[in-house]
């Protein structure tokens, strides 16, 4: 049995503050209006009342990270070329995540097999991936935006956890998921959790029972192809769409980026960033051509991607964990919940000769 642990609410910023002395520590706390994830400060509160506003992708994919650092100089025996001198900026140390929710940690799973396979590694997200621990907060209550049963998964799923942490009492129950995670519940602040277990797997039924009913998307990624050429679909359902972006950046699966190149003198750092397949600008081409054109187009791209491309590329896995940010978030209500049940509905129109 894996081992299980009890940690009292009072006692979690000591626990975390434990594991900060060989770790980079983030947890959920307010900065302005907004939840994020940030480096553990004891003097600021841990905020686990609900999920954060944003996912903590950028523990492992930073929203901006610099990949290479470059000098310039001059071939001393041949003044005619140009020498560069090229270092890369990897990544450094361990780094524990405290409470993202299921959701959250799942979606690095999509990234894994993306920047991990077998064709190519991304070797900045690998060192990352691999040098970071989770310890994921299983959700006691949901939201009316929350869809994770919709794509296999549910409030308390351990996929990519080390560690599950259930709201219990006035504590959280600890439940290790990997070798990784156990070497994580060594400390004299915790207790023996087995007597709990039972609360704990009625915390997670109740949360599980609360979601909306399962929907069949089994279909999907052959309905969104048969929809693909239909513009007059993906210009109704997105209409309401103002392409500002914000579902692609508070999304825990995105992994889309842009890398450029900055010069100061005879050096230079080349950059990756964050980018956003909503912007008009994602796939402008050096001609001055887009073959994404308008918002439809775009969106049709978002929506065909997770729930059809990726899962075609990755044995039938929905690129989706169903956190429901994007429509929580979305200025606009947009919901791509109601855009897959739609294309799943759609029917092309037959034209008689």
């Amino acid at each position: 049995m894996a081992l299980v642990k009890y940690l009292k609410s009072s006692d979690l910023k000591s626990w975390l503050a434990e594991l900060a002395q060989k770790n980079s520590v983030f947890a959920p706390r307010y900065e302005g209006d907004s939840v994020i994830f940030a480096p553990f400060d004891p003097e600021q509160e841990i905020f686990i009342k609900n999920a954060a506003t944003a996912p903590p992708k950028k523990t492992v994919f930073p929203q901006s990270e610099k990949l290479v650092d470059f000098k310039y100089s001059k071939d001393p025996e041949d003044l005619s070329r140009i020498l560069i001198d090229a270092k890369e900026n990897l990544p450094e140390g361990t780094a524990i995540v405290f409470g993202g929710r299921p959701c959250d940690v799942r979606g690095f799973t999509m990234f894994d097999r993306v920047y991990m396979s077998e064709e190519a590694t991304d070797i900045y997200y690998k060192t990352r991936r691999d040098n970071t621990s989770f310890i994921t907060l299983a959700c006691d209550s949901t939201e009316n935006t929350c869809f994770c049963n919709w794509v296999n998964s549910s409030p308390s799923d351990p996929t990519g956890s080390d560690v599950l942490a259930i709201p219990v009492g006035d504590g959280l129950l600890l439940k290790a998921v990997s070798d990784r995670g156990e070497s994580l519940l060594t400390s004299k602040l915790l207790s023996d959790g087995e007597s709990r277990i039972g609360e704990g797997e009625k915390v997670c039924k109740e949360a599980a029972e609360s979601l909306s009913q399962v929907q069949d998307l089994s279909n999907a990624p052959q309905k969104l192809l048969e929809v693909f050429d239909s513009i007059e679909f993906w210009e109704d359902v997105s209409a309401k769409c103002l392409s500002c972006g914000a579902c692609t950046y508070l999304c825990p699966t995105c992994y889309c980026f842009n890398i450029t190149d900055e010069t100061k003198g005879l050096q230079a750092s080349r950059i990756r960033s964050w980018d956003n397949c909503m912007s008009a600008l994602f796939t402008m081409e050096a001609s001055g051509h887009n073959p994404r054109p308008t918002k439809a187009h775009r969106l049709k791209n978002r929506v065909g991607h997770k729930f059809s491309y990726y899962p075609d590329l990755h044995d039938g896995v929905i690129s989706c964990c169903g956190c429901g940010r994007c429509i929580k978030s979305c200025p606009a209500g947009v919901d791509i919940r109601e855009i897959v049940l739609k294309a799943i509905e759609f029917e092309p129109t037959v034209v008689e000769g």
